[in-house]
């Protein structure tokens, strides 16, 4: 019930329009939030963001007093909907971003991450169709775009659903918005994505050619080494090497 209150706000459903909400239920503090992209931060990410909250609730409280401040208790949920494979549920933690590993960390923050690709939590997309609708939007558009320019796949996503009793009302109502958001939402998910493999291939590329570098810089060095051995002079080294004898001399120190 809980979920079907926060998801029946239609405004709620793009992340870069709305991108977490929380609100209190019971004396609880319900943090949730949307990820197309997964990350191990997003602990870490919770916990800056309770502590603002946090600071925010007891600015007018004294903190120094011997009256103890009443928290409500802080529950996080993040709702995955990327493309890179996850869990049905994980529990993600804070501690598992610490250099040095504790039993029972001093700090500690756990956050739950649901997926509702298509496959995953279908009871709790069945209880709340909003959740299970808009996961079923994204789906298709991802599904689309493989096959057509991202433009007509969300066209034909927003038909397919309209017809099909899929956000149906929303997505006939805010039909432009809904379109042109998605477009964007899926172009930036896709340059986060290119970006990744580009930074990987370049860095890939400069370990192999600091290798190739490093390589090269042995063998010459193993080669003055046996010419040393054998009592060759810098000139004779630097003519049979094709190097100048300032280089040779360079290598001779570095062998020293």
């Amino acid at each position: 019930q809980i979920l079907v209150c926060y998801f029946t706000a239609h405004e709620h459903l793009y992340m870069d329009y709305k991108n977490d909400i929380s609100f209190l239920i019971d004396s609880t503090l319900n943090l949730y939030e949307h990820q197309s992209t997964y990350s191990p931060n997003l602990p870490l990410r919770y916990m800056l963001y309770i502590s603002d909250v946090y600071s925010a609730m007891t600015k007018n409280m004294n903190l120094y007093g011997e009256t103890a401040v009443a928290l409500p208790a802080p529950r996080f949920i993040i709702f995955y909907n990327g493309a890179k494979k996850r869990p049905e549920r994980e529990e993600l933690q804070l501690s598992a971003l610490y250099k040095v590993k504790e039993e029972n960390p001093s700090l500690e923050l756990r956050a739950t991450l649901l997926n509702i690709n298509p496959g995953f939590n279908d009871e709790l997309k069945r209880m709340c169709k909003t959740l299970g609708d808009y996961a079923e939007y994204t789906a298709r558009i991802r599904q689309y775009a493989q096959e057509m320019p991202i433009e007509l796949a969300v066209e034909h996503a927003i038909t397919e659903c309209i017809k099909e009793g899929i956000l149906a009302e929303f997505l006939s109502r805010q039909r432009a918005e809904a379109k042109s958001v998605s477009i964007y939402e899926y172009d930036e998910e896709k340059h986060l994505r290119m970006e990744r493999e580009e930074n990987y291939e370049k860095g890939y590329k400069l370990g192999e050619e600091a290798g190739y570098k490093l390589g090269a810089q042995q063998k010459v060095m193993d080669q003055v080494k046996k010419k040393l051995a054998r009592g060759a002079s810098v000139d004779e080294i630097a003519s049979a090497l094709e190097e100048e004898p300032e280089t040779i001399k360079e290598i001779m120190d570095a062998l020293k």
